[in-house]
């Protein structure tokens, strides 16, 4: 479920619940993890390109047409907000499925940029205005303020092949298995019919799907690529559904083929989660996914090729290398935007506090005390819902980081915010189902502005190529690999379990075994215990010695 956006924003991107209405949303995508509920809170303006509209429409039935304002690949809109300064959304190519776009927010907010779902490659980077990507080991003439990430495979160390190569392996897997009358292709997601499409035109066949069966991804499919499409069962290529309990259905086709004197059929998966998710395999199994250049045959006879429609690590990385922006944000839960290793060696480790703009956004105010350290100020709130991104202490970069202790974050945002409401999470109050006020339709117009989209020569791309891999090497260097031990060292110790109390703000008296009296007080307007120091080692060995001096054999 992506994430919510912050509460000073005007807009949502792929939320649809009653704490995340704003008065313009945006969808990036057609996918139902990014539309779920949209039919119960959509009585606001939806920004997305057609073909999305669409394929949801498809999808929902019940919605309605006249909610959505449509914009295309290389747009831009200006849009006027009675209660809010006017902004620029533009929509991108994110590389993912039919209709996908990433959108890029410019207004009095900062800039910021919403990767939704994406597989980001340099022509997807290049057509972004010329000021917000870096060349040649240079910054960026103007920094994105934040850009929401899609971190789905940050976690995963392994590169990845790109989409073309990875089609490429599967057409040469159907070749060198010639005896296969049946090959059955799981690719019923939108976003794969690029597979179907090159092996249709390939090997001279269209695709069989069952409508009955499949009748979501036919209607996709009829929609975005209807030259493929039989209804013959007679043909080579069947649609297999590739989601759960794959691997029993993929045995029952093949004792069925047994059981008929039937060739073994092939059966064909082009999808990352069997090498970066799924971990119920043998040793053997687990040795064969480190094999991405080639189909991979696993125990129960299905032939895996790692095709993804989101990025690697390594292509995340050499991304924010060039976009080097200020604040980095994971759009999902499965992973934290600190993982990275740009976030750990440019903004998780910065001294720098947040700025303006983002208190802003936060709808936050810095306490401005005179009696208050600098480093305290930047202290965040602890208090979150599970896997919600927070700001870190000392940090330009938004993580995510489950707590336990509601009081201590109570204590925490007395002490740094003039707020006296309800406690505030990253995303504002939201987060803690508080409706905002209604929003009405009436008076928000959209003005349509023509922009061209930039075209990319092949000396341009070469050179973008080259600024990745040296940005890339840069960040493998060993100093590179020094700062980031140094930094997960100083993670590890300044993060406490029990207490979750940044060590920025000094609750312990330094050359003491106490709690300070700011403390003590703290515990005592609690009613709770004040906690008593435990023994130093040296005090336990010495007390080890004098009992075993004392005992008598």
């Amino acid at each position: 479920m992506p994430i919510e956006m912050p509460k000073g924003l005007p807009f949502s991107v792929d939320t649809w619940t009653p704490s995340s209405s704003k008065r313009h949303c945006f969808l990036t995508h057609a996918h139902k993890d990014h539309s779920s509920s949209i039919t119960s809170h959509s009585s606001y303006p939806i920004y997305s390109t057609n073909l999305t509209k669409t394929i949801l429409l498809q999808q929902y039935p019940q919605l309605d047409a006249s909610l959505f304002l449509n914009i295309e690949l290389g747009q831009s809109l200006v849009i006027h907000d009675p209660a809010a300064a006017p902004f620029t959304v533009s929509a991108f190519d994110a590389n993912h499925c039919p209709g996908a776009v990433m959108f890029l927010f410019e207004g009095k907010f900062g800039n910021i940029l919403h990767t939704g779902d994406c597989r980001l490659t340099p022509e997807c980077l290049l057509n972004l205005p010329d000021k917000y990507v870096g060349r040649k080991g240079k910054e960026p003439r103007c920094p994105l303020d934040c850009v929401f990430l899609d971190c789905t495979f940050g976690n995963f160390s392994q590169g990845m092949p790109s989409k073309h190569s990875a089609i490429q392996q599967v057409i040469n897997c159907i070749w060198k298995h010639p005896d296969a009358q049946t090959v059955y292709l799981t690719c019923n997601m939108l976003g794969q019919e690029e597979i179907l499409v090159n092996v249709s035109e390939t090997f001279g066949a269209k695709i069989y799907v069952d409508k009955a069966k499949y009748s979501e991804c036919f209607e996709n499919l009829a929609l975005t690529v209807p030259e493929i499409l039989c209804e013959d069962p007679a043909s080579r290529f069947h649609l297999f559904d590739g989601s759960r309990n794959l691997y029993e259905r993929a045995k029952a086709k093949q004792v069925e083929a047994k059981e008929t004197l039937q060739p073994e059929p092939l059966i064909v998966r082009p999808s990352a989660q069997w090498y970066a998710c799924e971990e119920k395999f043998s040793d053997i199994d687990n040795t064969r996914k480190k094999r991405m250049d080639e189909a991979v045959k696993d125990q129960f006879g299905v032939w895996h090729v790692c095709y993804s429609m989101h990025s690697s690590k390594e292509e995340l990385e050499w991304t924010l290398q060039l976009l080097a922006p200020r604040w980095v944000v994971s759009t999902t839960p499965s992973c934290r935007a600190m993982k990275l290793d740009y976030v750990k060696k440019h903004l998780f480790n910065s001294k720098g506090a947040l700025n303006n703009s983002m208190w802003k956004l936060l709808d936050m105010t810095p306490e401005t005390s005179d009696h208050v350290d600098t480093s305290e100020k930047s202290v965040s709130c602890n208090l979150v819902l599970e896997e919600t991104p927070q700001p870190c202490a000392q940090s330009n970069v938004l993580t995510k980081s489950p707590v336990k202790q509601f009081t201590e974050a109570k204590t925490l945002k007395a002490l740094l915010l003039h707020d006296k409401s309800l406690p505030i999470t990253l995303f504002g109050r939201a987060r803690f189902t508080l409706q905002d006020s209604g929003f009405s339709r009436v008076g928000c117009n959209t003005l349509p502005v023509n922009v061209l989209t930039q075209t990319v020569s092949n000396d341009a791309r070469q050179e973008f190529l080259k600024d990745a891999e040296d940005a890339e090497v840069k960040e493998r260097s060993p100093e590179k690999k020094n700062d980031l031990h140094q930094v997960e060292k100083n993670q590890q110790t300044e993060v406490q379990e029990d207490t979750r109390v940044h060590k920025g703000a000094s609750y312990l008296n330094i050359g003491s075994s106490g709690l300070s009296g700011t403390v003590r007080k703290l515990y005592g307007s609690m009613n709770v215990p004040v906690p008593q120091p435990l023994p130093s080692l040296r005090d336990l060995i010495n007390s080890r010695k004098r009992v075993k001096r004392g005992i008598k054999y």
